[in-house]
């Protein structure tokens, strides 16, 4: 009688809750984005880079085995670490017992050591080329992915406990995809800024490290957001999961539409992190313009893709979340085989070559910015009601998971084929036709899931 009268009283999240939940999306997609877009460009600065006054700070080339950079290969080694303890973060997770819930004290605790991680990253100690200064990037980063798993895989749990229908639910992944991309167009700003503060300060890596620092600081503002204007305890009412990290990660994976997710969305992890990591050199390498033109595209390419968010919103009733899904994946490809091509093959000035591939993500970045994080959730939903037990935690850490390895990959294939002939950007155009060909793989994969299924036992 007493579970009947906490359901019935569980409060259901107004939109203005949803935006407050949303903008601790924000706030951590600055700080993944800051990783993600510039580190390699930072310690593997190109020729054009290292002529714009990048100087060197880690040891450059294939040094170990022949086939890996010094960058690679600490970059694998932060996601691999990364992408083990997401299990265990999660399960954690599962079974807090705190009186505040089960996700918010993890997020509470995570934020600073998250925003404070990411901001040394690009503090290296020594002010040339130093094994030291290798050492501290491989501490920094193992941290900072660290605690980007202690926030992110509790907050993504969320999704699924504070939708608690599909109308709710969809409303949660479209504010939370805005912000992630609103978060990603506030870093891809940095070129901008710090370009301007080069001409203060005198210095562009003193610049860079004050524009990284005043971004992590406002990440970790936000990340704070929905930690002090949501009360757990007030929306979900899911007890803690009393199995252990691997029964419940193995009970998770059981699930053949989950693995089949899983398989896809470490392809298209793959495939879109390559393309991220590599912007700058496009734009740098192939297009021969001005790093900040980087910026701009990145804009772009994100502010175009927000006028696409109603259309899918829209779109997704009527179609389903696998089609739209399947239709990303082949713009996607169209669009990294297209990026092979940049200053090379079309008679087109340098700048619109850059616009054009700007029109050509925009509608799959936001298909995919808006519609996985549902699918999952409404993967973790048909499980709870096929096994009885909640175990959003591992659901989400598992597609973390899944993220993180692809990203894993890509860091060791952009880093690596990025030496191939830097002269004339070889490496570059093979990274985007590489790109191009996860993305067909990623969507084959994806014909496998059976969205009919989950949709029909949710609704029963």
């Amino acid at each position: 009688m007493s579970e009947k009268k906490t359901m019935i009283e569980k409060k259901k999240l107004t939109t203005g809750k949803v935006w407050c939940f949303a903008i601790g999306q924000f706030g951590w997609s600055i700080l993944s984005a800051l990783i993600s877009s510039f580190l390699v460009s930072y310690y593997q600065p190109d020729p054009s880079t290292q002529a714009a006054g990048q100087p060197i700070f880690i040891p450059q080339g294939l040094v170990i085995f022949g086939i890996l950079t010094i960058l690679g290969a600490i970059t694998w080694f932060g996601r691999i670490f990364d992408a083990v303890t997401d299990p265990w973060i999660a399960s954690l997770s599962d079974r807090c017992k705190s009186k505040a819930g089960r996700r918010i004290p993890f997020m509470r605790a995570a934020a600073i050591p998250f925003a404070l991680a990411t901001m040394l990253t690009f503090w290296s100690p020594v002010g040339s080329e130093s094994w030291l200064n290798a050492g501290f990037l491989f501490l920094m980063l193992t941290l900072f992915y660290l605690f980007m798993t202690m926030y992110c895989t509790p907050y993504n749990a969320l999704i699924p406990e504070l939708g608690t229908d599909q109308k709710t639910r969809m409303a949660i992944s479209t504010s939370i995809s805005f912000t992630f991309i609103a978060g990603m167009a506030v870093a891809y700003m940095a070129p901008v800024i710090w370009g301007m503060l080069e001409g203060v300060v005198g210095d562009r890596v003193l610049a860079i490290r004050i524009t990284f620092t005043v971004m992590s600081l406002i990440g970790c503002v936000c990340m704070f957001v929905p930690v002090f204007t949501i009360k757990e305890t007030d929306y979900v009412t899911a007890q803690p999961s009393q199995s252990t990290a691997f029964s419940s990660l193995k009970a998770t994976f059981r699930n053949k539409d989950f693995r089949i997710f899983v398989a896809s969305d470490i392809v298209y992890f793959l495939g879109i992190t390559m393309f991220q990591n590599a912007m700058l050199y496009f734009v740098t390498a192939l297009l021969k313009l001005p790093e900040a033109m980087s910026t701009t595209y990145f804009v772009g390419m994100t502010a175009l893709s927000v006028l696409f968010y109603p259309l899918v919103s829209k779109l997704t009733p009527k179609m389903g979340k696998k089609k739209l899904i399947l239709i990303a994946f082949g713009i996607f490809t169209v669009a990294f085989a297209y990026t092979a091509t940049l200053g090379a093959f079309l008679p087109v000035a340098a700048e619109i070559q850059g616009y054009i591939l700007c029109v050509l993500a925009a509608p799959a970045m936001a298909i995919f910015g808006i519609l996985p994080q549902a699918v999952v959730a409404d993967i973790a939903e048909c499980d709870e009601i096929e096994t009885k037990e909640n175990r959003s935690g591992m659901f989400y850490a598992a597609r973390t998971f899944s993220m993180k390895m692809g990203q894993a990959v890509a860091m060791l294939l952009v880093t690596s084929l990025g030496t191939i002939r830097q002269d004339i950007g070889l490496g570059y155009r093979i990274v985007a036709i590489c790109a191009a060909v996860v993305c067909v793989i990623g969507g084959l994969l994806f014909l496998l899931y059976n969205e009919k299924r989950v949709y029909s036992k949710i609704m029963k």
